[in-house]
């Protein structure tokens, strides 16, 4: 009786290759910031800048059933801290100024009409201190991963990877690198008086 073939290996992660991992997110100090369960997992397409470029380059390579802790800088996880990035907006600007608290996030509209989320970090007299900065902007982070699935992409999600990633690069005006950090690195900060702002999310805690 002839010998059974053995079964396919699972691809490894490379460029053009749809990958389905579940991961947990750790900040500098150590805390759970972030995860895709399982149940919920990330799904994108390996190449095109869709994740934190540090991750995508620790991943190259792995094949499904395989787990890694993987530990970012901060230029490859989600930014420098820019320190222009935190600036003080007047009360008046703000919807329902009397209700906002430290931590609440907005988006406002920048000076290219381009969305621009904000923090508000401090409250002030007659306004506020807002943080554009990604909150883990300037950390060191780590990821817990498991994958759980790798296969080649179609011509489809290759094409629509790469249209989403000449649409990042033109956003970003060529800017440093053309990876997405969740951030605009080129968003001017002068606001402008009368510019409405719309709350993003209010904390619940």
């Amino acid at each position: 009786m002839a010998d059974q073939p053995p079964p396919m290996e699972s691809l490894p992660i490379a460029t053009d290759t749809v990958v389905t991992l579940s991961y947990v997110l750790f900040n500098e100090k150590g805390e759970a910031v972030d995860q895709a369960s399982t149940e919920e997992p990330l799904v994108y397409v390996h190449g095109y800048a869709q994740i934190v470029p540090g991750l995508e380059r620790a991943l190259e390579g792995l094949r499904a059933g395989e787990q890694r802790e993987i530990t970012v800088e901060p230029e490859d996880a989600f930014g420098e801290r820019e320190d222009d990035g935190v600036f003080e907006v007047d009360r008046a600007d703000f919807p329902d100024a009397g209700e906002i608290e430290v931590g609440d996030e907005f988006v406002a509209q920048g000076p290219d009409g381009e969305p621009v989320a904000l923090r508000v970090v401090d409250i002030l007299p007659d306004g506020f201190r807002v943080d554009t900065n990604h909150p883990l902007a300037g950390q060191k982070v780590r990821f817990q991963v498991q994958v759980s699935d790798v296969r080649a992409a179609s011509e489809e999600e290759i094409a629509q990877a790469q249209a989403e990633l000449e649409e990042r690069i033109e956003e970003s005006e060529g800017g440093c690198c053309g990876h997405d950090h969740d951030h605009d690195h080129d968003h001017s900060h002068h606001h402008e008086h009368g510019e409405v702002l719309v709350t993003l999310s209010k904390k619940s805690s």
